[in-house]
């Protein structure tokens, strides 16, 4: 009876007989939710703010543009909720300072008119889900306001994005954020108040709850883009180190969310791009900018094992900081 699978009914007979059994039935597994297939990069800074989007299919083929809804700006973050569905959050719209105001994501692909601002508004933070599919919550954290913060706002099954947390870890904007281990988060480099780059991590548990920094591993950068490969794994890639210059590493974090020494990357050196999960356990990287400073339109796919592609030309303008996420749990 130490088959997996199997339900047990016993009875207390006597003290020497014990427990007896009285029935045994196998029991199927509880069936999972499926895995994002499709994506989404919106917004963006083209020269200016745009409210663009191009979808992504679930083979990682870019759309090209469709006009967009909500609220134009750079610098925000998108994640998947509710299972099958996303949220864009945050950033910096034309001449007006920062927002917190979100724009939620069908499982169409459909992105809905603003909704007000709920927590601190800030640009240049990261998010990703937490909880495991089934939970279909997420995190938005870090960020700059008139510094490098660390607060976090929860967002639950339905979309809302709750009031702020209170900072754990070291403030920093410019970083990347992806879910590891199914059900959990990474948010890693950055720049610091201090305008230097750092290569630290936070973990984020099952519950939301972000632990304390974790020492960096990898050549400290920021403006680099985050995602989730292989069901349970994460990378970072790109970014621009301290001396100010764009590169094409990657780093690999495994399903207990530690993170690999510096791989070199594949395809040009890229910063200030997002990248989100397709195709139920692959990545996508896309937009940016290069290192001569040009906006770039281009995209890397990365299959369930972490191996990135070469540049894939892109198709849809030419932009930098346009955030992606995933959507919809049909192919």
């Amino acid at each position: 009876y130490s088959t997996a699978g199997q339900s047990l009914n016993i009875v207390y007979s006597d003290a020497t007989k014990g427990w007896l059994p009285v029935s045994d039935d196998a029991v199927a597994d509880a069936p999972s939710p499926p895995a994002t297939q499709k994506g989404i990069f919106a917004f963006g800074n083209s020269g200016s703010v745009t409210n663009i989007k191009n979808l992504v299919n679930s083979s990682g083929v870019v759309a090209s543009d469709a006009t967009g809804v909500g609220t134009a700006r750079s610098n925000a973050a998108g994640t998947t909720y509710g299972g099958d569905k996303g949220i864009f959050g945050f950033g910096n719209p034309a001449a007006s300072g920062y927002t917190g105001i979100t724009n939620l994501v069908s499982n169409s692909g459909v992105v809905a008119s603003d909704t007000s601002a709920v927590g601190t508004a800030r640009q240049g933070l990261a998010a990703a889900q937490y909880g495991g599919i089934a939970a279909g919550t997420a995190i938005f954290g870090f960020g700059f306001i008139s510094a490098a913060t660390g607060i976090t706002n929860l967002v639950n099954s339905s979309g809302v994005v709750g009031s702020d947390v209170s900072a754990v870890g070291t403030g920093r904007n410019y970083l990347g954020g992806a879910n590891y281990g199914g059900d959990k988060v990474i948010f890693g480099y950055g720049r610091l108040n201090s305008g230097s780059v750092t290569g630290i991590t936070n973990l984020v548990n099952s519950s939301g709850v972000v632990s304390s920094d974790v020492s960096a591993v990898g050549t400290a950068r920021k403006e680099l883009a985050a995602a989730s490969y292989g069901n349970d794994k994460a990378l970072f890639v790109g970014g621009r180190n301290s001396g100010g210059t764009a590169v094409s590493l990657k780093n690999l974090v495994n399903s207990s969310g530690v993170v690999a020494s510096d791989v070199t990357g594949v395809g040009n050196a890229t910063r200030s791009y997002q990248a989100t999960l397709y195709g139920g356990d692959k990545a996508i990287f896309a937009f940016g900018v290069d290192g001569s400073g040009n906006y770039v339109n281009k995209s890397n796919l990365v299959n369930n094992v972490g191996v990135m592609a070469s540049d894939v030309s892109g198709v849809g303008t030419a932009r930098e900081w346009s955030p992606a996420l995933g959507y919809s749990s049909s192919a």
